[in-house]
């Protein structure tokens, strides 16, 4: 049962080290602002074009940067939601020995 349970575990780790691998986006603007992150929801790059940039004020590039980022870190969330879905699906496939089932 404890191997069992270690193996969750081990899998467990094994799936936040590949999240931290996966980049996903978020952009507004047709592409003015990207924000690029891991499915870990760790925010690893901010590209913003110069020419927006130039006809932008304060207020407006603040506003795009949370709706990029908040794109980004959801469709971090779909990712990894996605990704630990699967790993229960087979974690629970191993774990049902243990039950006698």
């Amino acid at each position: 049962m404890f191997d069992k349970l270690f193996a969750a575990q081990q899998k467990a780790e094994e799936i936040k080290k590949r999240l931290d691998t996966i980049s996903v986006y978020g952009e507004v603007e047709n592409g003015a602002i990207k924000i690029t992150a891991t499915a870990n929801k760790a925010i690893t790059g901010i590209a913003i074009d110069e020419d927006f940039l130039k006809g932008a004020d304060k207020e407006e590039l603040e506003e795009l940067l949370l709706t990029a980022i908040n794109k980004a870190l959801a469709s971090a969330e779909q990712v990894s939601a996605a990704e630990m879905q699967a790993s229960a699906q087979d974690m629970l496939g191993g774990l049902s020995g243990m039950f006698g089932q």
